[in-house]
């Protein structure tokens, strides 16, 4: 656990009665939790110092103000909280504030010292572009997305239904938020059909873009060595960068990183035209007799490639297992209407990581139309939902009215004859109550 002290994003007092009203705070909070085993580190605030070097304070304020800020942030986290922490733990590392170097996302700054690094979403840039900018350790970067319908129905009527709409914008506390969502989806995505698709889309976009961000920082091991996005939950329902929202709904991004940040991951890159397969692994010892498989699919037909290899995953690291050349794989004339399939499993056949490489975005892709066949067994506390398509079906979303309900899995590609059954779970289902199971596909938006 990375542990801010609650500051953030402000300049501070740094008067007597002040620093004695947070030596309280201080003291308390060290003390309640210092004998948590999860406490790794000790962070003295967020871009409190970030803000003082540039975010243009000094010419909102007068000099002696904006000095004095200065000076009051050394006496505050640079002096006392440290003292502080010394003195009532004393067995973990203490930085004044995150970035530790005020850097505001220069990526000539990236060597060093943790980074918050805004290129993507506030800066445009795409997804793609984050695996050339790896920082050393990334402690704050994020994707926005709304919250998926049964959130929104919560707090917004139909008539509301739009970007721009009053409710809407209450609900969007970043000021371009919504158009850069939509912005990035023109980028990637055909124009969908209604608000409701777009919802989808964008909570499918940030999960995939967020994955190709957080799995490249992986593959970039030693140089990277860790990744906090930002952020994980919601205080009120709204869009935000959240992968879980205010319900405690998973979005896709939450799928995406429980994958990627998983302790043993498959990692893929098309660089050079090679296609490279690595073993991301955080484990302290080598997992050894893996077995990897690597399937093209055709969207139409299914699989008509597979290669099977036992690989090796390194302790503690990040290492190419197999590398394809891409051309001979999967030609340059076939790569909108093929993606490749791959997995790890272990000695016992058990899969440990399924990684789903496309080549293109959807807007690239010819994804063909398909229905999507499902059947549900119910039980109370469980829906046990099985699905099924004759043609490739890309990040399938099961959806149901129950606010916080768990599923196995979700936003899934599903390849053409495949058979997948997701597990939904909440103490509110009932067997006979039969709550609709509906389903939707990328194709079907557009």
């Amino acid at each position: 656990m990375w542990q801010d002290f609650i500051f953030g994003c402000v300049p501070y007092p740094s008067d007597d009665w002040f620093l004695a009203n947070v030596k309280e705070e201080i003291v308390y909070n060290i003390k309640r939790l210092r004998n948590r085993a999860s406490l790794a580190f000790w962070c003295g605030n967020n871009e409190v110092e970030e803000g003082l070097q540039h975010w243009g304070w000094e010419k909102q304020y007068p000099a002696e103000i904006h000095k004095s800020w200065l000076g009051g942030y050394d006496k505050l986290f640079r002096s006392l909280i440290p003292d502080l922490v010394r003195e009532y733990d004393g067995t973990r590392s203490y930085i004044h504030g995150s970035p530790y170097d005020s850097n505001w996302g220069n990526p000539e700054t990236f060597a060093s010292s943790d980074v918050h690094d805004w290129g993507l979403w506030y800066g445009h840039l795409p997804f793609e572009r984050m695996a050339d900018r790896l920082p050393r350790f990334a402690s704050e970067f994020g994707f926005q997305s709304f919250p998926e319908m049964k959130t929104i129905r919560s707090f917004a009527p139909e008539d509301q239904w739009s970007l721009e709409s009053e409710v809407m914008k209450v609900h969007q506390k970043a000021s371009t938020g919504n158009s850069l969502i939509k912005k990035y989806m023109e980028m990637y995505y055909h124009e969908p059909r209604n608000f409701e698709d777009f919802v989808y889309i964008g909570l499918v976009m940030q999960g995939n873009g967020m994955e190709e961000s957080v799995e490249a920082m992986r593959r970039g091991r030693p140089y990277c060595m860790g990744a906090l996005y930002w952020q994980i939950n919601d205080d009120w329902p709204v869009v935000s960068w959240s992968s879980i929202d205010y319900y405690g709904n998973w979005k896709a991004q939450h799928y995406r990183m429980r994958d990627v940040l998983a302790p043993l991951a498959l990692g893929v890159e098309l660089k050079d035209n090679r296609l490279n397969y690595y073993t991301l692994s955080d484990y302290l010892t080598d997992r050894n007799n893996l077995q990897l498989t690597v399937q093209v699919v055709d969207f139409n037909r299914g699989v008509v490639k597979e290669f099977r290899e036992k690989v090796d995953a390194k302790a503690n690291s990040s290492q190419v297992v197999k590398s394809f050349n891409a051309s001979e794989l999967v030609p340059e004339e076939e790569r909108a209407s093929r993606m490749i399939r791959a997995w790890l499993s272990d000695s016992s056949g058990k899969r440990v990581s399924t990684r789903d490489y496309f080549f293109h975005w959807p807007n690239k892709l010819n994804l063909p139309e398909t229905k999507v066949e499902t059947s549900v067994k119910y039980a109370d506390g469980k829906y046990t939902v099985t699905l099924r398509s004759k043609k490739l079906a890309k990040d399938v979303y099961v959806e149901i009215p129950v606010m916080g309900a768990r599923f196995s899995d979700n936003f899934v590609d599903l390849i053409p004859g495949e058979k997948r059954v997701i597990e939904i779970t909440s103490p509110l289902l009932k067997a006979s109550e039969k709550s609709p199971v509906t389903v939707k596909h990328i194709r079907e938006t557009y």
